[in-house]
This record gives structure tokens, C-alpha cells and sequence, in this order.
């Protein structure tokens, strides 16, 4: 099977490339850190807390989260040493250095 050439005998570059370049560029983590925290975030946080609290984003080491009451955000803003460890553990060591938290009612979130 032969490859075609672009015209300037440009190879193709797969898409993942630059997009993988243009999250660093915005300091964006890996698309895979985010689908795997993602993916486990239930292990991550726990069964009880997981239905409450959602990733936002990944981005310069801030994971964001929101919970849909206060008293989510303050438990996980307690188990913040011991999130870092788990996240340690499922994506690359200091791919996530802190925890943001904030609350979103419910309400606001579903008319988004």
C-alpha cells in the first residue's frame, strides 16, 4: 500500500500531533490522564462521594471539580492529600498537583 504525498512532499501527520501539541501549548494534560481519571473517578473518590462530584477539567496540573452541595466540597477538599495519591497512582506521578472545588446546584447544571 503506498502512501500519498501532499503537495511540498509534506508526510500526513496524524491529528493527534498537533492537537497533543496545542494541549501542552494551553497547558492542558493528556487527553488519556483526563479519560482515565475520568473512567475511575468513582475509585478515585469513592462510591459515595462519586455521584455528587464531577471532573470540570484538567489543565497546569488543577483538576476542577464540581459537587452539587457544600458539604461534597468540603469532604473533598479534607481527602485532597489522599485524592493527589490515587491520582498519582492512575496517571502519571504530578500529572495533577491540586484539587479545585466548587459547588454547582444541580439546577444550574442541568440548564447548561
Amino acid at each position: 500500500m503506498s502512501r500519498r504525498r501532499r503537495r511540498g512532499g509534506d508526510e500526513p501527520v496524524p491529528v493527534s500531533e498537533p492537537l497533543a501539541a496545542l494541549r501542552a501549548e494551553l497547558g492542558m494534560a493528556p487527553s488519556d490522564a483526563s479519560a482515565m481519571i475520568r473512567s475511575r473517578w468513582t475509585e478515585i473518590v469513592g462510591a459515595d462521594i462519586a455521584p455528587h462530584a464531577r471532573v470540570r477539567s484538567l489543565r497546569s496540573g488543577v483538576l476542577r471539580v464540581t459537587v452539587d452541595e457544600a458539604i461534597w466540597a468540603t469532604q473533598l477538599r479534607y481527602l485532597a492529600g489522599d485524592l493527589l495519591d490515587r491520582l498519582d497512582a492512575i496517571v502519571a506521578a504530578g500529572t495533577v498537583t491540586q484539587v479545585r472545588v466548587s459547588v454547582v446546584a444541580e439546577e444550574a447544571e442541568e440548564t447548561r
